[in-house]
């Protein structure tokens, strides 16, 4: 179980300008007191062919950390334009939110990032130079991709299972059986089963002969003797019997829907208790 989860990232300035800061209101909660601070960064992906115009635009530590929500606001620069590429500039890319304690990731938040022109005309036509102080950003913000990963906090027992715990047990008992009886035992069984299927199948295809031969006969008597009057009976006592099952069904339909037609609107009128107000942490 994480110690710190994250509750929600608020992006104050959106949309912006291309050359504005990103403003980044954080909320989260500690359920344990943390011997160390949390280290977040927001990284601007500069091209989708590489990572080398990746950009770091800004690293902070945060804490002492309280347990409970904590708040705080994260502001990182813009992204130097020289460090990308000018066809990468226009178009769809991604900025990368970041948590680590102690040097172990836990926590990456992805949004898209879209870059256009404020004007349509240029949009129809874009330059071959862009034109910086003319573009502007929008990221998606209702769309974030969230990636949390299990680390070692504090204590060792927070620590993952990386590897099957070892059972020195399990080597020092002695072996009763001897080796491949279980498997002889399974092969006798299996034969048993078989010759048991044998000896039925034949009784079956005996039983089935007798049973063809008795019909044979008794269709011979059917064919000379009268129709019974028992299945003119059974024809109209079936459909005075499909009449009263319609009437008492629709009298159980009309009643159920009296019965349970209120209960099923019920609604859980408890009022909501106010969430805490989440405290503010130091950033340096």
């Amino acid at each position: 179980m994480s110690v710190v989860s994250l509750l929600g990232v608020n992006i104050l300035n959106n949309p912006a300008k291309f050359t504005d800061s990103y403003v980044f209101e954080i909320t989260f909660e500690c359920l344990e007191s943390l011997e160390k601070d949390l280290e977040w960064k927001l990284t601007y992906v500069g091209s989708a062919t590489s990572d080398q115009y990746d950009q770091e635009l800004d690293s902070l530590l945060v804490g002492p950390i309280p347990v409970g929500v904590n708040k705080f606001i994260f502001e990182a620069d813009a992204p130097k334009t020289n460090r990308i590429p000018d066809a990468d500039i226009l178009g769809v890319t991604v900025v990368l939110l970041t948590c680590s304690y102690d040097g172990r990731e836990f926590v990456r938040v992805g949004y898209y990032v879209n870059n256009e022109y404020e004007s349509d005309e240029l949009n129809a036509d874009p330059p071959a130079k862009p034109i910086i102080e003319k573009i502007r950003r929008n990221i998606l913000a209702d769309k974030p991709r969230v990636t949390r990963f299990a680390i070692k906090w504090d204590s060792e027992a927070s620590a993952p299972a990386e590897f099957p715990p070892e059972q020195p047990e399990a080597d020092l008992q002695p072996d009763d059986d001897e080796y491949g009886a279980e498997e002889d035992e399974e092969a006798d069984e299996e034969e048993g089963a078989e010759a048991a299927a044998e000896n039925a199948g034949e009784a079956s295809a005996a039983a089935a002969t007798t049973a063809a031969d008795g019909d044979a006969e008794m269709a011979g008597v059917e064919e000379h003797g009268e129709p019974a009057e028992e299945e003119e009976i059974s024809d109209e006592g079936s459909v005075d019997l499909e009449n009263e099952s319609e009437d008492e069904l629709e009298e159980e339909v009309e009643g159920e829907a009296v019965d349970g037609g209120d209960d099923a609107m019920e609604v859980d009128e408890k009022p909501a208790v106010d969430a805490a107000k989440p405290q503010e942490v130091m950033a340096h």
